[in-house]
């Protein structure tokens, strides 16, 4: 099979492919013209993404047990979701099933890891979401935001996340090998690939487009009221925690919009089966894709000062404080949502000054 792989097809005369025994499906497979290059690539990107996204786990866990924000409850399942996608989509994926093994493995086996990524790939992507929508009622609909949004209702929004992800992923059972089917895309095929980009990219694009547009609007509109405010600070962090969301959600939409497009392509105009350029695109296209799982620590250093103290607080083998001095029964999770983010184990004014990741936060009463 090696063999056959590396024969430049369009010079091999009939009376070859007849000595060759070769199938006809396999004299118009298209080439990997990337060669070894996929292999290092995600080689490189698990050795350094998965250490990196453990990291970020880690340190948000310390956040978010520290100051009880349902931000960072959301940003720790992201970082969760995307140590699975790394892990199913190229760990198992890319490098076993595919350089390692060479897919020549039990076809089940195939399908239910084939389920298995699509599961693990929403969930990275939709995880996203409900950090959008709840940045939304922070910043337009405060009082709103006071009541329902707590660490434990934050919870069970990630539990019923997961669980949605888990059963979206169960109909790519059926979803086609593209490298290797050589037949068109059948009616199954072209329901999967739309059931897919409409999951992971328009609808979830879509919410992420409407949201921040009116995110934005919103803190417009403060700014041109600012000067009969009192206090300048508060804007400052709301558009640092802002310009935060808006640049998870840009990177995810530049990063996937490409691969969007090849398998839209693939569907309608030219099989990545048949054409070494389509090939060549959807390689490209799925390595675009999953950059997206690793890049999220670099922008919570470059945003977060707390994010990166604590960083440097595990680099160093320096314990914080993983849990507060007084715990907030959940009981009162509704009524003191807002001010139990307040709490930490350094002093207010340092903490005031530098967490940009936050949601603005109400003063507690005395």
């Amino acid at each position: 099979r090696g063999t056959k792989a590396m024969i430049d097809w369009p010079n091999v005369t009939a009376s070859s492919y007849e000595e060759l025994d070769l199938k006809p499906e396999e004299l118009q497979r298209s080439k990997c013209v990337l060669g070894f290059i996929p292999v290092i690539y995600y080689s490189v990107l698990l050795c350094v993404g998965v250490p990196v996204n453990i990291l970020t786990a880690v340190a948000l866990c310390r956040l978010a047990c520290r100051t009880k924000k349902p931000l960072y409850y959301y940003l720790l399942a992201v970082t969760g979701s995307d140590i699975l996608s790394q892990l199913f989509i190229i760990f198992v994926g890319f490098l076993l099933e595919t350089a390692v093994f060479h897919r020549d493995v039990p076809t089940v086996l195939l399908h239910v890891v084939s389920a298995a990524e699509f599961a693990a790939n929403h969930a990275s992507i939709w995880s996203t979401v409900p950090l959008t929508v709840d940045r939304y009622v922070a910043l337009c609909h405060p009082l709103l935001h006071r009541q329902i949004s707590y660490p434990a209702r934050a919870r069970k929004i990630i539990a019923a996340v997961l669980v949605l992800s888990l059963t979206s992923g169960v109909p790519f059972f059926w979803w086609s090998d593209v490298w290797r089917d050589s037949h068109p895309p059948s009616a199954l095929d072209a329901v999967l690939i739309w059931t897919h980009v409409t999951i992971i990219y328009f609808l979830p694009c879509s919410i992420f487009l409407v949201l921040n547009s009116l995110i934005i609007r919103k803190l417009k509109i403060r700014q041109r009221q600012q000067p009969c405010q009192e206090e300048r600070g508060p804007p400052r962090r709301l558009g640092k925690t802002t310009a935060m969301l808006l640049a998870l959600t840009s990177v995810f939409s530049v990063l996937w919009a490409p691969r969007t497009v090849v398998v839209i392509y693939h569907l309608y105009v030219s099989s990545v089966h048949q054409d070494w350029r389509v090939h060549l695109a959807y390689d490209l296209s799925n390595m675009l894709a999953m950059l997206n799982t690793a890049v999220n620590f670099f922008l919570y250093c470059f945003v977060s000062r707390p994010f990166r103290s604590v960083v440097r607080d595990i680099m160093l083998l320096r314990g914080g404080p993983l849990h507060p001095r007084r715990p907030l029964p959940q009981q009162q999770a509704p009524t003191n949502a807002s001010n139990s983010s307040l709490y930490s184990g350094n002093n207010k004014r340092s903490q005031r000054d530098s967490t940009p990741l936050s949601p603005r936060r109400n003063r507690k009463p005395s």
